[in-house]
């Protein structure tokens, strides 16, 4: 499977040359909406906890980006560093906070803080960084090659971190402390009875989490060119959970179906009006929840262990 996942990425990446700017911008905007839901694999799927958080992780990428484009003389490569120490930060502590209490709780601290964020950048005393209302501007870095676009190279960045990203969460999840997150997942008392930290391996999830998020929002940074407080608010999270339950959450699969889900099914509702794309929306929702539990992966991995029975 590991040869088969290399020659898709290698795949990708020559393909990438075939299509015009614009095309491979979309194709960049799904790769980084899986990177997203790669955390959200580890934070929901792997660990069994629940977050509406990830606008704000978002957020702390693309803003981590956007301040050292602004204020330092450094590299804006640096960021890519950087963004997901922040997230990684920011989501260890908000695990230390919520994750020894119920799915509830989670929800609840994890929503004030998505909730507290658009706020925090503009107050006062450090909008002199974030740009308050107005928020930031910030320049594509410099392809390595000039003869690559900066859409091209956008791609082909984005696709080896998502690669990196994959390669690192399928490899948590076999070793043990993936065994240790599925344990505290699924009977935190029995975990705890075998020695496991629950409120650790909980936290040490949320931050690996908010890594992955806060890498995915410095990316769409870079894309834009833009950050500012109103493009980080609740519905984000929500539209993450969407892609999240839509692709599968038990799965590395899943979150590059979401990622492809949350940036190419928009255009086919988009002709039936706003008001009739979001009732499609809400409808398909509710419908992948009753008829595929596990999301479009694990229906598709059922299916084909059905017919290799066969």
């Amino acid at each position: 499977m590991r040869t088969v996942w290399t020659m898709g990425f290698v795949a990708a990446a020559a393909l990438s040359f075939c299509f015009p700017d614009f095309i491979v911008f979309r194709f960049t905007m799904a790769a980084i909406w899986a990177i997203a839901l790669l955390g959200l694999v580890i934070l929901c799927g792997v660990s069994g906890q629940f977050s509406f958080a990830q606008a704000a992780l978002f957020g702390i990428g693309g803003y981590t980006a956007a301040i050292l484009a602004a204020h330092t003389p450094l590299s804006l490569y640096w960021a890519l560093a950087l963004a997901p120490l922040a997230g990684y930060a920011a989501g260890y502590g908000l695990g230390r906070i919520a994750g020894s209490h119920s799915l509830w709780t989670q929800a609840l601290v994890s929503y004030a803080f998505a909730i507290a964020f658009p706020q925090l950048l503009r107050w006062r005393l450090i909008e002199h960084w974030t740009g308050g209302v107005q928020g930031l501007y910030l320049d594509f870095p410099t392809p390595p090659v000039a003869l690559l676009s900066n859409d091209r190279w956008g791609f082909l960045m984005t696709l080896a971190l998502l690669a990196a990203g994959i390669w690192l969460a399928d490899n948590l999840i076999r070793s043990r402390s993936g065994r240790a997150l599925m344990a505290a997942r699924d009977h935190d008392l029995a975990a705890s009875a075998q020695g496991i930290s629950v409120l650790h391996v909980r936290a040490a999830a949320s931050g690996l989490a908010g890594a992955y998020i806060a890498l995915a929002g410095c990316l769409q940074a870079f894309q834009f060119g833009f950050v500012g407080p109103t493009g980080y608010n609740f519905a984000l999270s929500v539209q993450m959970l969407f892609g999240l339950v839509i692709g599968g959450m038990h799965s590395v699969a899943g979150a590059i179906l979401g990622g492809l889900f949350l940036q190419f099914f928009p255009d086919l509702t988009a002709s039936l009006g706003k008001g009739l794309s979001a009732l499609l929306y809400a409808v398909l929702l509710i419908a992948a929840m009753v008829a595929m539990p596990a999301g479009v992966a694990g229906t598709l991995g059922r299916l084909a262990a059905r017919l290799r029975r066969q």
